[in-house]
């Protein structure tokens, strides 16, 4: 059998000094995010003339650079997105990680010069969703962290994609790319990359507060020959948020414990263990990887602020604040102090400490310290102490690193040259990839003596290619005139021929990325004059299939049914073969199914399909693999298949959906913009719905959804189990029943109803029916981003 190859190691950097201390720390790549279009939008980030120099360092040394395109693009971000990716095309990015399928269609039509990486974002969960990306033409897949080794193994099994899984750093609660908390709160969307995380925020269920929906942190150091024999190729440490010390330790962790010879990964590891203290993450968990329900991931009584817990405040006096420190303390290491409230913590870099009243440069755990601070009136008792860097910290400025990079010269590309020499001329021929280049130099020679014209003096010669990105590879003479021609004039002939070169390289360069930036930005949608919906068409989503008497209600369309073995044990009662209620049922596929779920649903598809139902609802891109090799039927997407822009939903339509809902998260502007684009198939939106705010795998012990959950500022939430699944929704439902005329006014005229959660029949759900009938908005509701924006 043959070993698996050696993974790699991936590093997050989201600042220069990140970027360098990976590089020293041994990562075998990087992956790092541009100013826009990023999921980590609070990171520094870099420019694109920055991502270039990163690039060619990198590749000076054999490694390599994957930009983070991966967040959802507005309708009127396309043609920046466009040129973005002309750039990255040009400069030979290793690799783009995306989310969002505008940036996956245009790059595989236009710049096929990028390989693409599908990231975590996209709830890749299942070996059809791997399959998927295969079909779709990406390299990678970034796997959900929701997986157990078994799981990743058997996906493996069943595909030949690389797959990347993180390894270490923080854990979001809810399955990424799937959150919508932070979005609901203030349009801080979190697939825009600008997520507030109230889930680290402490919360109270009935008489207790805790952390519910705050994980640990990642750390799978003991299991990485179990990930490589699992089938992953690239190891990720989660982190472009994080500063370059921590960068440094925990890759510097992870390169010795991958190193280590099996005879010593015992000792290598203790060692790792020790710098991976030294990162001030949370308390450590495997996650899901050994299987099973961990019991760690997210404990309620721990904090979900970062960091080394030293202790809590005792006393205040003016700036100064005095703690018991449970761990050594130095001049130089930064604390942040947080208050028991949801506001943000004060950091600062400890100047001074004092033993009493006696100045000191450390002290050792259990000390009772005074820290001198630069703020005054904001720390109270109470407050926690953390610990976030250690005066050992990564040494190397931001202006050191922007002078290190800017020194850096673009890589030399491989050049092939075939000489022809007679005694008056030399005629050259280069070759550097698609670039063939000839130059014809005339030549003052004189008969040789003992030093005649050989192949190695030439290769001497122009293997010197000065200031220009070249580098010999291989050199070819015919026969050679026995003359001396005058050094001099050598070093003329290459200094001109290699500037010819580089300046066909960068006309060629130049303009192909014309030619790919003009065709991308020919193949967006224009907006057409806008048209009002001539008809409305409501669709209504139920729970259960007793209540598909709802289609007696002349104001409804259709229904949408989870497809759950109680409801397709029932669906005789929904309609027989020929009968048109076989069009006005929707199954809803669950967002979630497994591998060993996957049979089970796929003979279900197939049993309905034969019993004449040819409208489904996809949640999740494994979902179309489902329907391989039937025909006739309409698969319409759901908000979770991300449209916030009409490449996406070109892409939709290309994978096989003939029907497509809009973005949840959306606002009016976007909205506009979006339904002024001749898409060619029809779009709907959920215009009522209790939002799931988080839907995790991660099950919060003594929580039910008899009572609600409570911020410190009351706002309101209730769990509740689904399956295997933990589903988080507010209390306050989104609702847009009054602007129904204003959204057909700007060209929709298909809209969804969720009210599984309320029952159609229900008080609740009876008054929502009428508000939608009347035009009526509905007190207690919330417009979400609709009016106030998404950022």
């Amino acid at each position: 059998m043959t070993p698996p190859v050696k993974p790699e190691l991936l590093a997050p950097c989201g600042s220069l000094e990140a970027f360098f201390a990976a590089m020293e720390s041994g990562a075998d790549a990087v992956y790092a995010g541009l100013k826009e279009f990023s999921a980590r939008a609070k990171a520094k980030n870099f420019s694109l003339t920055d991502m270039e120099r990163m690039l060619a360092y990198a590749h000076q040394r054999g490694r390599k650079v994957y930009v983070t395109l991966n967040t959802l693009v507005k309708e009127a971000e396309l043609p920046q997105l466009v040129d973005t990716l002309a750039a990255l095309e040009a400069m030979g990015i290793d690799a783009v990680i995306l989310q969002d399928l505008a940036v996956w269609r245009l790059a595989k039509e236009h710049f096929p010069g990028i390989e693409l990486h599908a990231s975590t974002q996209m709830t890749v969960h299942n070996a059809a969703g791997v399959r998927m990306l295969e079909k779709m033409g990406f390299t990678r897949g970034v796997l959900a962290r929701e997986l157990s080794l078994a799981e990743i193994a058997a996906i493996r099994a069943q595909t030949t994609l690389e797959l990347e899984h993180f390894i270490h750093g923080a854990l979001c609660f809810c399955f990424s790319g799937q959150c919508y908390f932070s979005s609901f709160l203030g349009g801080k969307s979190g697939n825009r990359g600008r997520c507030a995380q109230p889930c680290r925020r402490r919360y109270r269920y009935r008489q207790n507060d805790g952390y519910y929906f705050s994980p640990n942190d990642l750390s799978a150091i003991d299991l990485l020959p179990q990930l490589r024999e699992a089938g992953v190729i690239s190891f990720k440490i989660e982190g472009r948020m994080k500063s370059a010390e921590y960068v440094a330790n925990v890759v510097g962790a992870y390169r010795l414990a991958l190193d280590a010879p099996a005879t010593k990964r015992a000792e290598a590891v203790k060692e790792a263990k020790q710098l991976l203290k030294s990162s001030f993450g949370r308390p450590p968990t495997k996650g899901f990887l050994p299987g099973g329900i961990p019991t760690d991931i997210a404990v309620p009584s721990i904090k979900g602020a970062t960091g080394q817990l030293l202790g809590e405040v005792a006393a205040v006096r003016g700036g100064d604040v005095s703690f018991k420190t449970r761990d050594r303390l130095h001049v130089g290491d930064r604390l942040r102090i947080q208050p028991k409230s949801d506001q943000a913590g004060t950091a600062f870099t400890v100047k001074s400490l004092l033993l009493g009243r006696n100045p000191v440069k450390k002290v050792n755990a259990d000390s009772y310290v005074t820290v001198p601070s630069p703020f005054s009136g904001i720390f109270k008792v109470g407050d926690g102490v953390f610990k976030v860097s250690s005066e050992q910290a990564f040494t190397m400025s931001e202006v050191a690193c922007r002078r290190k990079l800017e020194a850096v010269r673009r890589e030399p590309a491989p050049v092939d040259l075939e000489l022809s020499v007679s005694a008056e001329r030399m005629h050259i021929v280069g070759s550097c990839g698609a670039i063939r280049v000839e130059g014809d130099y005339p030549l003052e020679s004189y008969p040789a003596g003992d030093s005649s014209l050989t192949p190695e003096i030439l290769r001497g010669v122009f293997a010197k290619a000065a200031d220009e990105p070249f580098a010999l590879r291989d050199l070819t003479t015919g026969e050679l005139p026995a003359v001396v021609i005058p050094p001099k004039r050598l070093k003329e002939i290459r200094r001109d021929f290699y500037q010819a070169l580089r300046r066909e390289a960068e006309e060629r360069r130049g303009r192909v990325r014309r030619e790919h930036r003009q065709a991308a930005l020919a193949d967006l949608l224009p907006a057409a004059p806008r048209r009002a919906a001539e008809e409305r068409r409501i669709s209504v989503a139920i729970r259960d299939s007793r209540d598909a008497q709802l289609l007696n209600d002349s104001a409804v369309d259709r229904l949408i049914l989870p497809l759950t073995p109680g409801n397709v044990q029932e669906s005789g009662r929904l309609g027989k073969r020929g009968d048109d209620r076989g069009e006005q049922i929707v199954w809803d596929i669950p967002f979630i199914i497994f591998d060993h779920q996957w049979d089970g649903y796929r003979a279900t598809v197939r049993e309905l399909v034969n019993r004449g139902f040819l409208s489904f609802r996809l949640n999740n891109l494994a979902h179309f693999e489902l329907f391989a090799g039937l025909e006739g039927l309409l698969l319409s997407t759901s908000y979770r298949l991300y449209a916030l822009n009409s490449q996406a939903l070109l892409a939709w339509k290309e994978l096989g959906a003939g029907e497509a809902a809009l973005y949840i998260e959306d606002d009016r502007d976007n909205l506009g913009d979006i339904l002024q684009r001749p898409v060619g198939m029809p779009l709907g939106m959920v215009v009522y719905a209790s939002v799931p705010l988080i839907t995790s795998r991660i099950p919060i012990k003594g929580v039910r959804g008899d009572t609600p959950v409570v911020s410190d500022r009351g706002d309101t939430y209730r769990v509740h189990k689904s399956g295997d699944l933990t589903v988080l929704t507010s209390e306050t439902d989104f609702s847009l029943l009054g602007r129904l005329p204003e959204l057909q006014g700007l060209g929709c005229g298909r809209f969804t109803l969720e009210l599984g959660h309320l029952g159609p029949f229900s008080p609740k759900g009876k008054q929502v029916m009428e508000a939608l009938k009347k035009g009526q908005a509905l007190p207690g509701t919330t417009l979400f981003n609709y009016e106030s924006g998404m950022e």
